[in-house]
């Protein structure tokens, strides 16, 4: 099977990009950006990052940019349909996915190539399998079509207007391990293709379009990066190609203290550190990808969040300086799941068994949002993803009695008072609560 791949990417590699690499070339004054998923949902939009793009005429870019719309979540049920063993509503699906891009191109172009058939072809000749391996490794090598996708399409779309890029399907670049859906990124390989396929290309074109969120093993098999994985991508070539900046374009004129969609009140943040961005991300704030800001930081390579729809406003700056009087940030991770885990006698739950529990978590790769621990218990607050939790839930049966409580909201404040607390818990059951000096975290559920 990985043999077709690799014969699929070949030729589209050749259909898209004449390569010709050079070892020896510097880039100087290099930016990264990262274009998400809805900025490309639609004609206008598309053409809009294109205009964003031509006014930094002059500049080498690397442009990262995400599946059109809704695209990943159409293909996890791409996914979701062909592990359970419905074979048919999978290809169904995944035909519509499939028009629906062809549609684009075709908007876009109007002499459009047939060089997105070999991406089609690689997840249909694997639908058209039986599943016999992990639910993780068969949502890899479907989910990441939507990246490829997509940049091939905009890649298409921006030499026809005469702005010359090269694509690069960032699977023959970004080197990961097999912990599918959450790899982790080799990066002295990744690092050298980097300067070996990459950076040639600046001799070649002022903008290269790859994608994030995906990566591939030693054995060509497609990995993901974990949900929203492509700041994170975006993050790891500009710490590599030692960037002037990287820039995420949202549709929001910044960074905020809140979900706009959620808290019509949210108030723009024009500057943070890169310790409070990683603060909210670890809690789940959606604006910025957990493990993007470590690369960044690590090169002092300032961060700019800036709106697509807006693109002359200043947006967030987030960098090495501390800032201080924040307002209260809020996060709310909906679809949690909360598991009590009970010893089964009246025991205290020792270091034994919680350790046993902790290497379960390892063993399922599934990590605790919250936790708590009482005399006979421990208590856990989970993302809720069914395949994960029910296998948990299995295996810690052995070790506690185990109870599952779903449809529960978590609920953090940073730089917390005593009002907005009151005022977010109001009318609601509070089933866990945790503070320090700085951050609250408080479990909920509708009353």
């Amino acid at each position: 099977m990985n043999k077709k791949y690799d014969f699929c990417k070949a030729i589209l590699r050749a259909k898209l990009t004449q390569l010709t690499y050079s070892t020896q070339i510097s880039v100087a004054q290099m930016k990264v950006f990262k274009f998400g998923g809805a900025s490309i949902n639609s004609i206008e939009r598309i053409k809009n990052v294109a205009k964003i793009i031509q006014s930094f005429a002059g500049e080498d870019l690397l442009i990262i940019i995400s599946a059109m719309g809704k695209t990943t979540n159409s293909l996890e049920k791409v996914a979701e349909a062909f592990f359970s063993g419905d074979k048919e509503k999978a290809i169904t699906l995944f035909h519509q996915i499939k028009e629906e891009h062809l549609q684009v191109l075709a908007q876009l172009n109007p002499t459009p190539q047939n060089f997105l058939s070999d991406l089609f072809t690689e997840v249909e000749w694997l639908l058209h399998d039986r599943p016999v391996r992990d639910y993780d490794y068969y949502y890899d090598q479907i989910v990441c079509c939507g990246e490829l996708l997509s940049t091939a399409i905009v890649s298409n779309y921006l030499n026809t207007i005469n702005l010359k890029n090269i694509w690069v399907d960032v699977r023959d670049i970004v080197r990961t391990d097999d912990n599918f859906r959450e790899a982790t990124i080799d990066w002295a390989f990744t690092k050298q293709k980097i300067n070996d396929a990459v950076v040639p290309l600046f001799k070649e074109t002022k903008v290269i379009i790859t994608q994030g969120f995906i990566g591939a093993t030693d054995e060509n098999e497609s990995t993901t990066l974990g949900r929203e994985g492509s700041d994170y991508t975006a993050a790891v070539f500009a710490n590599m190609l030692d960037a002037e900046s990287q820039t995420i374009w949202k549709d929001v004129e910044g960074v905020m203290n809140a979900d706009p969609k959620l808290f019509r009140d949210a108030q723009f943040i024009g500057i943070l550190s890169f310790k409070e961005v990683i603060e909210m991300a670890y809690y789940g704030a959606q604006v910025i990808h957990p493990k993007t800001i470590k690369p960044l930081q690590n090169k002092g390579i300032p961060l700019h969040v800036r709106c697509f729809l807006k693109p002359a406003l200043p947006g967030t700056i987030i960098s090495d300086l501390p800032v201080h009087n924040l307002p209260p940030i809020i996060v709310l991770k909906n679809n949690q799941v909360l598991m009590q885990f009970n010893s089964k006698d009246f025991s205290f739950v020792e270091d034994n068994l919680v350790n046993k529990l902790h290497q379960l978590f390892v063993d399922i790769k599934i990590r605790p949002n919250l936790s708590q621990n009482g005399a006979i218990s421990l208590y856990c607050c989970l993302d809720d993803r069914p395949e994960k939790i029910e296998k948990l839930a299995l295996a810690a049966s052995e070790l506690f009695d185990v109870q599952v409580e779903k449809d529960v909201v978590l609920l953090t404040v940073r730089h917390y008072n005593e009002t907005i607390v009151t005022e977010l818990t109001a009318n609601k059951i509070e089933l866990l609560s945790q503070k320090t000096k700085e951050t609250i975290q408080v479990l909920l559920k509708n009353s």
